[in-house]
């Protein structure tokens, strides 16, 4: 420690600092908190990580939201909701007092479109498969339509009146045929008696051009009954299907929006509309997002925060001295270096909990080295785990044997599925079988990673157990968060680094994202045993049955080994003792809309300074007595 908190002091002090010189006229915010990379959209359809999904979660709100200390469903945009008997339709009544930030209503029909868009493969949403469950969607998003299903035609030209990015032409009808040459399918439709025959690449003048032919999406079980009812109908029970509509992929648009600015534009301060709690007020790369309340939102008069301010901060020792000088007020993760004295810290302002997630190595199975099986089950064996969370990670973390993190159970009866514990030798015996004795002849790999300071350590200590134990070559690759995001999509990668919260408390949020449709898997590994079981379990209406076949998938997918899990997650984060309304959760989700200043705690705390030195960087050991010594924990401590 004493070695490294010089760095901290010399480096990262200064980098606090010149933020501080940099943006030192900005007004100050309400509420600031570092909220990682920079983010790469706020399109909801379009968000996949815990950065974007915060900013969605504060400018826009979907049917439900979710309480701030047990995440079930609250009515959002919807103020009540009733279920069928059979569990298979939801009728949401939406709220009359709904605006959109452009002061029109949020109705059923913004619902209907959002979900279609999210729904379109043209969107490319990779949570599109969470609305799966609902009848049709599938089939509409996947493209792949059969003689006599309904089908629309979406034509190139425009309606009269349309908006400069509003779709084409939609015309409805009857598949009658698919022909399927190697330049584009061409599809025979029925419509209004009359065969037609329709082609993305027409090669022939019977051929009419078109964007798309796609299942009918009025055939989807999506449906405004009227302006403020809207009907949902599922394939199955869904027992978490309120959960997800509070999830922020689905959030509803404003379709006049997004239709007059086209994407990207539509999300840009001066033309986004919104319909949640805040609105974008800026947005500056390499700094911040500022957020301010929105004054159309319906629950306008329990926002208790004017004015948010979300750091682009993807170093975790820059946040912490953003928030040892008061620039900050949450920091979501701190250096894993300095956690043991973060936790003595007298403030008791630094929090660490379990919650629903893992931190894994995906594999990609199609890559030469990683296709052998016992390759990837000798990687799994040759990391030793115990010394990533005791040596590294530091803050209370559990290694991880399952893809579904054990501390589900205590929520539901589910018994994760373990993949094989450290075990060296037998290690080495599976690489020698699979063709590489002690690591001869075996191709250096590479894993891939993005920025941080964290995700390079573990890195590091995996690159130096698998020379030591299996006698191989690991190289490292660091990307910023866009680029690494698109290599694992593109599949360009041997192994790479990867994190999932659960988005529900049920095994089914780590399990389907590796079955063979969904875009969420880009591991490149396809079975078809997996995928079946994984469709019974979702299907299944008794409970334990429906548990018993997500673990028999389960078992597969750590025989397999197309992800390596290697722990499961725990918070560790810094809050000022005078923030209210932020509550631990299995999921870490923490929603501006809850969260106020407390001003009387604040007073007193920034009156509990002990004198500026505290407020410089971190100190050392050596110093921590003079600084902090005379510090109070106060009423208000948490």
């Amino acid at each position: 420690m004493q070695r490294i908190v010089p760095y901290l002091v010399g480096a990262v002090c200064l980098a606090a600092v010149a933020w501080a010189v940099s943006f030192g006229t900005l007004p100050k915010a309400d509420f600031t908190f570092c909220n990682g990379d920079e983010i790469k959209t706020v399109d909801p359809a379009l968000v996949t990580g815990q950065p974007e999904g915060r900013i969605v979660w504060a400018l826009f709100e979907g049917l439900c939201r979710w309480d701030p200390k047990t995440l079930k469903p609250l009515p959002g945009m919807a103020e009540r909701w009733e279920i069928s008997d059979d569990k298979l339709r939801y009728t949401f009544f939406l709220r009359h007092d709904a605006l959109w930030s452009d002061g029109s209503s949020v109705s059923a029909g913004d619902f209907v479109y959002s979900f279609r868009r999210f729904l379109h493969p043209a969107t490319a949403a990779e949570y599109a498969f969470e609305l799966w469950y609902v009848s049709g969607a599938q089939k509409f998003t996947t493209g792949k339509v059969d003689v006599g299903d309904p089908v629309e035609v979406e034509l190139k030209e425009k309606p009269p009146g349309a908006l400069a990015h509003a779709p084409g032409v939609m015309l409805y009808g009857q598949l009658v045929a698919i022909e399927e040459p190697e330049k584009a399918p061409v599809y025979t439709v029925e419509i209004d008696g009359r065969r037609r025959r329709f082609s993305q690449q027409p090669t022939a003048a019977d051929q009419e051009p078109c964007e798309w032919v796609l299942y009918d999406f009025r055939k989807v079980g999506i449906h405004a009954v009227d302006d403020y009812t809207l009907e949902i109908h599922l394939k199955h029970p869904v027992p978490y299907f309120l959960n997800l509509m509070g999830f922020y992929p689905m959030s509803p648009v404003n379709r006049r929006c997004v239709e007059t600015h086209g994407f990207p534009a539509w999300t840009k301060p001066e033309n986004i509309v919104c319909n949640g709690p805040f609105l974008l007020k800026f947005r500056r790369i390499r700094d911040r997002i500022r957020l301010v309340k929105n004054p159309t939102y319906w629950d306008r008069d329990n926002v208790r925060l004017d004015v948010v301010d979300a750091l682009a901060v993807k170093s975790t020792t820059t946040m912490l001295n953003l928030y040892l000088t008061n620039q900050a007020d949450w920091i979501p993760t701190v250096p894993i270096e300095v956690i043991p004295e973060l936790q003595e810290r007298p403030q008791h302002d630094f929090h660490s909990a379990p919650y629903l997630g893992n931190y894994y190595y995906l594999v990609n199975t199609k890559d030469p080295a990683m296709k052998d099986v016992r390759v990837r089950r000798a990687l799994n064996l040759a990391m030793n785990k115990k010394d990533i969370v005791e040596k590294v990670a530091r803050a209370g973390q559990v290694l991880a044997r399952s893809m579904v993190p054990e501390k589900i159970s205590e929520y539901i009866d589910y018994k994760p599925q373990f993949c094989g514990a450290y075990d060296p030798e037998v290690a080495r015996k599976l690489l020698a079988e699979a063709g590489y004795p002690e690591g001869r002849g075996f191709p250096k790999i590479e894993i891939l990673y993005n920025t941080s300071e964290a995700h390079q350590t573990i890195a590091e200590l995996i690159q130096h157990q698998w020379k030591t134990e299996l006698g191989i070559d690991v190289g490292l690759q660091n990307q910023e968060w866009s680029d690494y995001l698109a290599k694992r999509r593109q599949g360009e990668y041997q192994l790479a680094r990867a994190g999932w919260i659960g988005d529900y408390v049920d095994p089914n949020t780590f399990l389907e994202m590796f079955t063979s449709a969904s875009p969420m898997n880009q591991t490149g590994w396809a079975n078809a045993e997996f995928d079946r079981l994984i469709e019974l379990a979702q299907e299944e209406p008794d409970e334990v049955r429906r548990l018993a076949f997500f673990g028999q998938a389960e078992r597969i997918l750590m025989d397999e080994l197309p992800v390596i899990p290697i722990y499961y997650y725990v918070s560790a984060q810094m809050i000022k003792p005078y923030v209210r309304g932020f509550y631990p959760n299995i999921q870490d989700v923490h929603q501006l809309k809850w969260i106020w200043i407390d001003e009387e705690a604040k007073a007193e705390f920034r009156a509990s300074a002990i004198d500026d030195r505290e407020l410089t960087c971190f100190p050392t050991p050596s110093c921590k007595k003079e600084k902090w010594g005379r510090g109070k924990e106060g009423k208000h401590a948490q």
